[in-house]
């Protein structure tokens, strides 16, 4: 009798964890698909951090280069920032036994960051400054086509909020950008992927996660703050984060306030403009999310554009 319990319990782990990883693996397959982020041909470097994100960016990719409409290889890459105390053998003994490509970059950020912020002033924008150089130095001599990056949906939606909250923008992470001299083009393949779901998979492959010591042990940090609003709107008000994603997806510059969006001055008596809606201030309608899958039904794929690069099983 315990063994039959044991055998449904362990069947019961099998099934949720393969539901899991069809949900990711479709919600990463969307984004390529809807912002043209992998192209054939292409090499993909990975910025491997250590972290939950990078890890299940990585498995993700790897396991959708199986089966992708179009061919593309992959290169791992972690910045090695000199930290005290960080394990330098965990990632790339990870990443031999996956038997992944992968390159080492070691330059003391940490020093660097360290010296110039003054004490109990945070580090993150300097820090993601020199990360960003040096990565796209990576990118140039490993002849990476794309670098992609492990931020998800609950990172994009933080940043929007951060960016009203304390930059005065209307503004968050995209899903692909190019950098500023247009030699790199960035993805974010986790773009339409939960943070929950992603914690779960970081703990059911068992991804040796190395902690970040410079920027997530920092007290009071503001993105912090965002996300525990954010955590505790989803635990109060489930779907919420989902719709305000959709948000991102839907603009209606004519309902906002920026004359470089769209034309007010334009807009005279006894005009009708196509395409605007009329004052209507609130939608009181039930938004359903576009892009989010939280079930395995095949019939949630209708749209041909976002099939082509779907996860095929």
């Amino acid at each position: 009798m315990t063994d039959d319990i044991q055998q449904k319990a362990e069947k019961k782990i099998t099934y949720n964890f393969n539901k899991l990883q069809k949900r990711l693996r479709r919600n990463v397959g969307n984004a390529i698909a809807d912002f043209g982020m992998i192209e054939e041909g292409d090499r993909v470097m990975v910025c491997l951090s250590g972290g939950k994100d990078s890890y299940t960016l990585l498995d993700i990719l790897l396991n959708l280069q199986q089966s992708a409409p179009v061919n593309f290889s992959v290169v791992a890459v972690n910045l090695d920032q000199k930290q005290p105390g960080f394990p330098e053998e965990v990632l790339p003994r990870y990443l031999e036994s996956i038997g992944v490509e992968y390159k080492i970059v070691e330059e003391n950020t940490y020093g660097i960051v360290k010296e110039k912020i003054p004490e109990g002033k945070t580090t993150c924008s300097l820090c993601s400054r020199l990360r960003r150089g040096i990565l796209y130095r990576t990118a140039t001599e490993l002849g990476a086509t794309k670098i992609a990056l492990g931020h998800h949906r609950d990172d994009m939606l933080a940043t929007l909020f951060l960016n009203m909250f304390y930059g005065g923008k209307m503004k968050s992470m995209p899903p692909k950008l190019i950098s500023d001299d247009g030699k790199q083009i960035v993805i974010r393949p986790l773009a339409y992927c939960k943070e929950k779901d992603i914690i779960k998979y970081a703990e059911a492959k068992q991804f040796p996660i190395i902690p970040c010591n410079l920027c997530g042990s920092q007290p009071n940090l503001q993105r912090q703050v965002v996300k525990e609003m954010l955590n505790t709107w989803d635990r109060q008000y489930p779907g919420r984060l989902e719709t305000m994603f959709s948000a991102l997806q839907d603009i209606v510059p004519s309902h906002l306030c920026d004359p470089n969006l769209f034309d007010f001055k334009g807009i005279k008596h006894g005009q009708m403009i196509d395409g605007v809606e009329g004052d209507t201030a609130f939608d009181n309608i039930k938004i359903e999310p576009k892009t989010f899958l939280d079930e395995d039904d095949d019939n949630n794929f209708t749209d041909a554009g976002v099939i082509q690069f779907k996860a095929v099983n």
